[in-house]
């Protein structure tokens, strides 16, 4: 098969962290790759990476939150690489920090990237899948577009959107007769280089809640979930039973998670000449991995989100009729 008849994957946010775990196991699994991010210098590295490996990659520097720069970024991709097979809507920006210590602006620019990103990216991919009424588009989503948590209210707010952007659309497909598919996989905690170089107003450093899984566990899921024909994928238990958890007991979680604001913390001072990738990335700094390897897990489950909500409202049906026998037992033996 020649390069040019390979399966043709893009990927926004692709110079670090996940994005750049995904991009490699793509180009692993016979794609070839469009990279869509602002570090021209990081993306340039990414593609040499691709091609030394035998494959072949197109390197594009644009900021997700310029709609036509995604446009634009999209044509490129496919002129080169040919008609685009998978969109992987990636790029992300965060702040840490108590709502009472954002900024309106800041807000605003977690809201370009995050959020309308995923939107500018998934209007690129359908201009160039629908025409063929074919392809598929993936949001990287997490278990925070189900469950807020404290310090994250402009990331969780972003992911949410997506979440509710993502409903409608797919609807639209159904209602058009569109073989495109569109998914969501949510993910737990990653260790990715976001909590070495997202903005912050907390009093020291950001890490990850909980043990996070590894990028390149994220990356294997997200390939096999672009394989496969479900509606929604979930990555890690800890993303199942967040998501289901909080359908049950959310006030439960508010009160629990309460602790999440030190949860997500270290114990080392976050410092004033700590560099930020908020309006402009921190050169030099791209990688997969963040600072937790050491902790951080390096599997985790994929599963298809309406087996493991069936799943779940099987084990309590059979938890009620088994409380429900007890009962009924104690009330014949009275």
């Amino acid at each position: 098969m020649s390069q040019r008849s390979a399966p043709v994957a893009v990927v926004t946010g692709a110079s670090a962290g996940v994005g750049r775990a995904v991009a490699l196991r793509f180009a692993e699994g016979g794609f070839a790759v469009g990279l869509i991010a602002r570090d021209d210098a990081a993306l340039q590295a990414m593609r040499s990476e691709i091609e030394a490996s035998g494959g072949k990659a197109v390197a594009v520097a644009a900021d997700v939150a310029d709609a036509q720069a995604v446009m634009d970024a999209a044509d490129h991709v496919a002129r080169d690489l040919g008609p685009i097979t998978v969109w992987i809507n990636n790029a992300m920006v965060t702040v840490i920090s108590p709502a009472a210590a954002m900024t309106a602006e800041e807000y605003r620019r977690v809201t370009e990237v995050t959020y309308l990103g995923a939107v500018h990216g998934t209007m690129a991919a359908l201009k160039h899948m629908k025409p063929r009424d074919g392809g598929c588009v993936i949001q990287i989503g997490s278990a925070l577009a189900y469950r807020g948590l404290p310090l994250q209210s402009a990331y969780c707010g972003a992911k949410h959107a997506i979440r509710g952007f993502s409903e409608s659309v797919r609807s639209e497909l159904i209602h058009d007769g569109s073989s495109v598919r569109l998914m969501m996989v949510d993910l737990p905690a990653v260790n990715t280089p976001q909590f070495d170089w997202a903005r912050t107003h907390v009093p020291r450093t950001p890490r990850p809640m909980g043990t996070p899984a590894q990028p390149e566990a994220i990356a294997e899921g997200v390939f096999r979930a672009a394989q496969g024909g479900g509606r929604d994928y979930w990555i890690g238990w800890t993303t199942a039973l967040t998501v289901l958890g909080n359908a049950v007991l959310p006030g439960f979680l508010d009160r629990y998670l309460a602790t999440a604001v030190e949860g997500q913390q270290t114990a080392i001072p976050a410092t004033r000449t700590r560099r930020d990738n908020l309006l402009k990335p921190v050169s030099g700094a791209h990688r997969t991995a963040g600072s937790f390897s050491d902790e951080a897990r390096s599997s985790a489950p994929l599963l298809p989100a309406g087996a493991a909500r069936v799943g779940v409202v099987a084990a309590g049906a059979l938890a009620c009729m088994a409380i429900g026998a007890t009962i009924a037992a104690a009330i014949r033996r009275r």
